[in-house]
């Protein structure tokens, strides 16, 4: 595979259209910045000129919504193309997609939906993380979700399913801290038994979001500053990994930049103190 950029160990943001203008006229002092691989799917025109001003600034993850990794269907071998042509042209620090499926009978669904976690599952995904690292020529790194229902058929634990990705197809993970504990939450176990199980030279970066607590389950909608206990299992997992690049994702009712710079800097903080950095 290609060498790539390396996402620097410190706290980065994940960058949404409302912010790009002040970004990049001001510049803020953060290490690194996230957006989603599908927004820049396309042949030119003013987005993709602003990522490509932005990326002569900071280095840039792309993250990716749509792949599917886990779906009955075949791999979308056009959205692979465009995934490569969009890596070719950004040389990007990191690309990752998420451990989940949202595509059936070549129809996209607006979801990332949960897998059962089976042997057969467990094929389909590394099967496809293969075919999707040997096509784009770089390494992949795969996100566990949230999930809000388990399947009667599962056979493994989560974090089990999860580690067997890695191990199998030599992909890193990125460890989203916030599932963790949703998922935690929501179906009864204890999160730092989830953290024992993965392999932590397997772990490449890890993001941090907020939470939705108003109804019968908490539901991921990076769309509120981190919790309390997301930051407490947050720095457990610094204390279990070793330091590693950290993302601020903010989504839905975003607030001002300074908000998700502000998180980041708790982030680094964080970090700071793991010896991640110089202070």
């Amino acid at each position: 595979m290609a060498d790539t950029p390396q996402l620097p160990v410190r706290a980065g943001i994940g960058l949404r259209s409302p912010h790009i203008a002040e970004l990049r006229r001001d510049r803020p002092a953060v290490a690194w910045i996230e957006v989603h691989s599908e927004n820049y799917f396309v042949a030119g025109g003013p987005a993709l000129a602003a990522l490509d001003a932005i990326r002569a600034d900071y280095p840039v993850s792309l993250h990716g919504v749509g792949l599917s990794l886990g779906s009955a269907d075949g791999l979308d071998r056009g959205h692979v193309t465009r995934l490569k042509q969009l890596a070719d042209r950004i040389e990007p620090a990191a690309i990752s997609e998420h451990l989940c499926w949202g595509r059936i009978d070549g129809r996209h669904l607006n979801d990332l939906l949960p897998l059962p976690f089976t042997d057969e599952a467990l094929t389909v995904c590394c099967d496809r993380i293969d075919a999707v690292q040997e096509a784009i020529g770089r390494p992949l790194l795969v996100e566990n979700v949230a999930a809000y229902l388990r399947f009667t058929s599962d056979a493994l634990a989560e974090w089990d399913f999860v580690a067997a990705v890695t191990r199998r197809t030599g992909c890193k993970l990125l460890f989203d801290a916030n599932n963790i504990y949703v998922n935690a939450i929501n179906h009864g176990f204890d999160p730092l038994v989830y953290l024992a199980a993965i392999p932590g030279d397997a772990v490449a970066e890890i993001h941090l979001a907020g939470f939705d607590a108003t109804g019968p389950c908490l539901i991921d909608t990076h769309g509120a500053r981190v919790a309390p206990p997301v930051w407490s299992l947050y720095r457990a997992t610094i204390q279990q990994f070793g330091p590693k690049p950290t993302l601020i994702e903010w989504d839905t009712d975003l607030p001002a930049l300074e908000v998700l710079l502000d998180e980041a800097r708790t982030a680094q903080a964080i970090l700071e103190g793991a010896n991640a950095v110089t202070a």
